[in-house]
């Protein structure tokens, strides 16, 4: 009879180790420079996004960076359609390896930095299919697969100033007299 038991419980144990487990869930997003780490729950970022009112320490960034809380809200509500097929498939290649890899500079897990690029492709790739083929910042983060979203701030100003610089690049072509060719204005009066 303890035999049986003892196999019946293995059987069940073997059984709900099979079960699919519910991945986890970004909980906090740490803001990290140095040694400096602040954490915001995405609990609160969620219920922002909800309801517009922001709590807790978010409130106290929000206030001030002297932003509106219903302006973070609709900023963390707006998503993006992607087809999940070919986003998945993307990802997958080298070109979208690349990009994965830089922003898994800016964003990844705290405790697995070297797991930045395969969290980033099953944040996205998780939050379009919960998103019905639409991916927001609130559904990415809810679909990050690690507690903690490391969000390194100096690599973030330093892409945030490459792309200003980049579009102020682009800004002087296209008021020059070469980007204005190529609006099909030739520079001579017909």
């Amino acid at each position: 009879m303890r035999r049986a038991s003892t196999l019946s419980l293995a059987l069940l144990g073997t059984s709900l180790s099979l079960l699919p487990l519910p991945a986890p869930a970004a909980e906090q997003v740490v803001f990290v420079t140095g040694a400096f780490r602040r954490s915001i729950s995405v609990a609160d970022l969620a219920h922002l996004a909800q309801t517009g009112e922001a709590r807790g320490l978010l409130a106290d960034v929000i206030r001030l960076s002297r932003q509106q809380p219903q302006t973070v809200a609709d900023l963390l509500n707006r998503s993006v359609s992607l087809p999940l097929v070919t986003t998945s498939r993307l990802l997958a290649t080298r070109l979208g390896g690349v990009a994965l890899s830089r922003v898994a500079r800016i964003l990844y897990p705290l405790q697995a930095p070297q797991a930045g690029v395969p969290a980033l492709r099953a944040a996205t790739v998780l939050g379009i299919n919960a998103g019905d083929g639409k991916l927001s910042p609130i559904g990415f983060l809810q679909a990050y697969p690690t507690t903690d979203l490391a969000v390194n701030l100096p690599a973030l100003q330093a892409a945030v100033s490459r792309i200003s610089g980049l579009s102020s690049v682009v800004s002087a072509f296209l008021e020059s007299d070469l980007g204005g060719k190529l609006g099909g204005g030739s520079g001579a009066k017909p």
